[in-house]
Order: structure tokens, then sequence, then C-alpha cells
């Protein structure tokens, strides 16, 4: 039986994240072997990632950041069980180190991020790790990024929510994040009415034709009066026409117009927990 010392214990947390005693544990079974005891480590996050597989991983760490040049954004957002471990800085941290992995690398998708190997563990055997350290399920739950000529981030206090906006050309750090905190405010569907998906329209006008017909409006009025809703949809909901939050005598575009009459949003991401 090998002489497990505090040194050990405490080199094998190093290495891990995991807690004393569950490392002592560890290094006890692997009889002082390091390697073993980090595979134990690792396949008790597996076991707990299956047992807790049917469990809802609804609260978590959504975050966002550009690249230096601004080119480049991301969202990700990193699920576990409870708020409780969501604000723990070791979790939040491992959320931070995937943002910044994905930055690196630029995966075409969340899958791809999975797979991505940082110093000898893929991203997704990481999480189960952490899975194992916390008792708690965990996921990657989102990811996706936007290139534009000028990237912007916001992350909503808390960690709940955050944003990534693309520009057509260079804009000013605060009003880039101003419309970024717009994006997260006002959630809208799309950037310009051009932009709104056809199914999306075809529901809006069932919705409004249905409401005319509840009010007893005309038959042959039916139609214009869902037009009409769908006009004032489009200007809630599309990024550009939506009333500036922090001006409401201007819209987004307006805005945006007052320093340059060029200057557009041409891509948004926005993501948040779901609780």
């Amino acid at each position: 039986m090998a002489n497990i010392t505090a040194a050990d214990v405490s080199k094998l947390r190093k290495i891990t994240g995991a807690g004393m005693m569950d490392c002592k544990k560890a290094l006890t079974e692997a009889d002082g072997n390091f390697e073993r005891a980090q595979e134990l480590i690792r396949e008790r996050g597996l076991a707990i990632a299956n047992k807790r597989a049917d469990r809802e991983a609804s609260e978590g760490a959504v975050l966002a950041c550009t690249t230096d040049d601004k080119k480049y954004g991301v969202v990700i957002a990193l699920n576990c069980e409870t708020d409780f471990v969501a604000k723990n800085e070791d979790f939040v941290q491992t959320a931070k180190s995937i943002l910044q992995v994905a930055l690196e690398h630029k995966p075409s998708d969340i899958n791809e991020l999975k797979a991505i190997n940082v110093n000898g563990k893929t991203i997704e055997e990481i999480i189960l790790e952490r899975s194992g350290i916390t008792g708690e399920k965990m996921e990657l739950a989102y990811f996706d990024m936007v290139k534009a000529d000028y990237v912007t981030s916001y992350i909503h206090m808390g960690n709940k929510l955050a944003t990534v906006v693309g520009f057509n050309k260079s804009i000013e750090d605060q009003a880039g994040r101003d419309v970024a905190m717009q994006v997260a405010a006002m959630d809208p569907v799309a950037i310009a009415q051009n932009d709104v998906p056809q199914h999306v329209i075809e529901k809006e006008l069932e919705i409004g034709r249905e409401q005319a017909r509840n009010d007893g409006k005309p038959e042959n009025m039916i139609d214009k009066i869902a037009h009409g809703k769908l006009n004032k949809f489009y200007k809630e909901s599309t990024l550009l026409n939506q009333d500036f939050v922090k001006d409401s005598k201007l819209t987004v575009a307006q805005y945006l117009s007052s320093f340059d009459k060029d200057l557009t949003v041409v891509a948004f991401k926005r993501y948040g927990l779901k609780n």
C-alpha cells in the first residue's frame, strides 16, 4: 500500500481540480499511481454524467467575447443544475476557458468545439471531469459565432444572457455595446424586415387574422388588419426598426446613422438561460 501524502493529494488536486477528499480517495484506490488516479476521477465524472443524464441542467454561465481585432465574436453557454454551482468561481473559470478556446480555434459548430483537444483532453472530457467534481450534470448547451468587419459583445449581469453583434464597419466601442445591449434587452427576431423568416411572417399573419375575427371585424377587412399588425410586429421585433432603448425618439437604424449614414448591423447572436 502506497503512502499517500498531503503533497500527493495537493498535486493531484492541482492537476484535476477535484476536491481534496476525492483526490485522496482516487490516489488510495490507484495505490499512489497518478495516471490511474486521474483516470478514476475522469471515470467518476462520466458515471455521474450518465447517472444524471435525465436531469435538467437549466442553470449555468452564458458568456461572450471577441478577438482583439474585433473581427470575430462567440457566445457559449455552459449549463449545470443549480445556481449554487453556476456561481462557483471554478465553474465560471471553466466556462471562460472554453470561451477562449472557441475564440482561438474558431470551430464551425458546437460539436467541433467539444472535440478540440486541450492539454490531452477534449473540451467534452474536461466538462465530464468537472461534472464528477461538482456532482452535477454539466453540458455545453450553446455555441455560435459572428464574423464581420467589427464585432462587439455584451454579457448581462449574472452571466445569464449574452450577445455578439457584427457591423459592416468600425464603430465606437460604446455605440457597439449599446446595440449589443439592445439585442439583449429587446430580443429581436431579425436584423430588418427582409430578414424575417417566411414561416414567422405567415404565423404573425395567422395570429392577426384570428385576432381580427375574434374582435368581430368584417371579413373583407381581415387581411388588411392582419398586415397592419404585421407592420407593428416588424417595428417591435426587427432590430433596426426597434425604438432605441437609450433614446426612444430614435430607431436603432437612426442611432447608427448618427455615427455614419452607411453603418448597419450585419449579424447578431443572442442566448439566454431558459429559466
